[in-house]
C-alpha cells in the first residue's frame, strides 16, 4: 500500500509559522496530503532559522526544510484587502486549515473559526496557541522554550540540584506539540467521516508540555512528596542514575528492584547484596552516596562497549548519551526509517528526519524539498478558479505578488504525489 491510499485527496492549508503547526502539516504530507504553505511575500522568519544562534549554523536552511517538505508554496499578503478572496477560496478548497496567528491579529484579518467555517462547514480548523485559547495569558506570545519547557515545569525538573535551568534544544517542544496537533486533526477527520461535520480543534505548547511532564504534575496534583532535583552523587535511587565508563561515555541506567540481583551478579559484585550499609531500605537511604561512589568506580573500570554487553545480557534498560553526530550515525535510525533520503533540498541536505508515525504496509511519500517563497502562486490560484486577469489583479494589488525574495530552486518542485 502506498501513502496515497491514506490521505490522497486530503487538502491542507498551512497558514502557521515556525515549527509546531507546519510540522503537523508535514506529518499529513508524509502520508499523501496535498499541503499548501501560505506565507508572507518576504517569507516567514523560520526560513532564516539556520542563521540564528544558538541554532547550529549552516548555509542550508535545514530548519525550514525539515518543517515544510512536500508542500506547495503560496505567498500572500494577508493585510491586502483582496487577499480575503484568496483566503475564502482556500478555505472552500481545504479539508484542514492550520493557523497559529495571534487571535487579536486573526480578528482583524477575519481569520477566526467563525469567519472561516461559514465558507466551509466541513472544514477542520486547527488552532495552535502558546498557552491555550482561554485564560489570563491566552494572548501571550509563546515559543516552545517559554510555553512548553518553562511554563510546564519541564525546565525546572530537567536539571541537577544546585544548577540553574539550562537551555533546551529549540524545536523539541514544537515537534512534540506537532504530533498532538496531528492527532487532533485526524480525530476530527474521523468525526467528520461519521457525522459530516467540521470541527474546531486546538492544542497548545503549554498543554503538550504539561502532558509531557504529567507524571510529576500529576504527583503535584495529589500532594505527593517530592525527592527534590536530581543529584547524581546523592541520588534518590542509585539504580536510576547517570554513570561514566572508562572511555568517557556517560550513560543512563535504569535498574528496577527485581533486576538488582542479576545486575550485581553480572558486575561480579554480589557482595553488595549483603553489605550491612545497604541491607535494608533505611540503611540504603542513608548510604546511597557511598553506593553511588562504588558504582562510579565499577563503571569507570571498563569502556562502554563492555557495559553494552553486560546490560544487554541481563536485559536492563540503559542508554549511552550521544551527541548529534553520533545520533545520525546510529544504524537504528536508518533501519527503522527514522532518517530517510531527502530529494532536491541541497547538496548537504541529502537526508532528513521522518515523522515518528509508521503504519505497517504503508510507504510514506518520499521526502522532497520545501517550496520557494510563492513558488506555486500561479498554479494554486488557477486551481482555485482565478482567471489570468484576476491573478494579474492580485499581483497588482500586492495580495499575491511574485515575491521578489523568492529563491526558487531550478530542480523539481516539492509538490506531493
Amino acid at each position: 500500500m502506498s501513502a496515497d491510499e491514506i490521505f490522497s485527496g486530503l487538502k491542507v492549508v498551512d497558514l502557521a509559522s515556525f515549527i509546531a503547526g507546519p510540522a503537523a502539516a508535514t506529518i499529513l504530507s508524509d502520508f499523501g496530503a496535498d499541503v499548501i504553505k501560505v506565507e508572507p511575500p518576504e517569507g516567514e522568519l523560520w526560513r532564516n532559522g539556520h542563521k540564528i544562534p544558538p541554532q547550529p549554523h549552516s548555509e542550508e536552511p535545514y530548519p525550514f526544510e525539515l518543517a515544510n517538505r512536500n508542500k506547495r508554496g503560496v505567498a500572500l499578503n494577508l493585510k491586502a484587502a483582496s487577499a480575503q478572496q484568496v483566503l475564502e477560496r482556500l478555505a472552500k478548497w481545504a479539508d484542514v486549515f492550520i493557523v497559529n496567528t495571534p487571535h487579536a491579529a486573526r480578528q482583524k484579518l477575519k481569520l477566526e473559526y467563525d469567519d472561516v467555517a461559514q465558507w466551509n462547514p466541513r472544514l477542520i480548523y486547527a488552532d495552535l496557541t502558546g498557552f491555550g485559547e482561554k485564560g489570563p495569558d491566552a494572548a501571550l506570545p509563546g515559543f516552545d522554550l517559554t510555553a512548553f519547557w518553562a511554563r510546564s515545569g519541564l525546565l525546572f525538573m530537567t536539571r541537577d540540584a544546585g544548577e540553574p535551568p539550562t537551555w533546551p534544544v529549540a524545536g523539541s517542544g514544537d515537534n512534540a506539540t506537532a504530533v498532538a496537533m496531528y492527532g487532533a486533526i485526524v480525530t476530527a477527520l474521523y468525526r467528520r467521516e461519521r457525522t459530516g461535520k467540521g470541527s474546531y480543534v486546538t492544542t497548545s505548547l503549554l498543554a503538550a508540555g504539561v502532558w509531557s511532564a504529567s507524571v510529576f504534575i500529576q504527583a503535584a496534583l495529589c500532594g505527593a512528596s517530592f525527592y527534590g532535583l536530581h543529584d547524581r552523587a546523592h541520588p534518590a535511587n542509585a539504580g536510576l542514575n547517570t554513570y561514566r565508563s572508562s572511555d568517557g561515555t556517560w550513560f543512563v541506567l535504569v535498574v528496577t528492584p527485581d533486576k538488582v540481583p542479576a545486575v550485581l551478579k553480572a558486575l561480579g559484585r554480589e557482595d553488595i547484596l549483603t553489605d550491612p550499609r545497604f541491607s535494608d531500605p533505611a540503611k540504603l537511604a542513608q548510604n546511597r552516596p557511598q553506593l553511588t561512589a562504588m558504582l562510579d568506580e565499577i563503571f569507570g573500570s571498563q569502556p562502554m562497549s563492555h557495559w553494552y554487553e553486560v546490560f544487554n545480557g541481563v536485559h536492563v534498560p540503559f542508554g549511552a548519551v550521544r551527541e548529534p553526530q553520533e545520533v545520525v550515525n546510529d544504524p537504528q535510525l536508518r533501519a527503522n526509517d527514522i532518517v530517510v533520503p531527502f530529494e532536491g533540498a541541497g547538496e548537504k541536505l541529502t537526508s532528513t528526519i521522518s515523522s515518528p508515525i509508521q503504519v505497517h504496509g504503508v510507504t510514506k511519500v518520499p521526502a522532497r524539498r520545501a517550496p520557494g517563497i510563492g513558488e506555486h502562486n500561479d498554479e494554486v490560484l488557477k486551481e482555485l478558479g482565478f482567471t489570468s486577469d484576476e491573478i494579474a489583479g492580485l499581483r497588482a494589488s500586492g495580495a499575491a505578488p511574485q515575491a521578489a525574495h523568492a529563491e526558487v530552486p531550478t530542480h523539481a518542485p516539492g509538490k506531493p504525489i
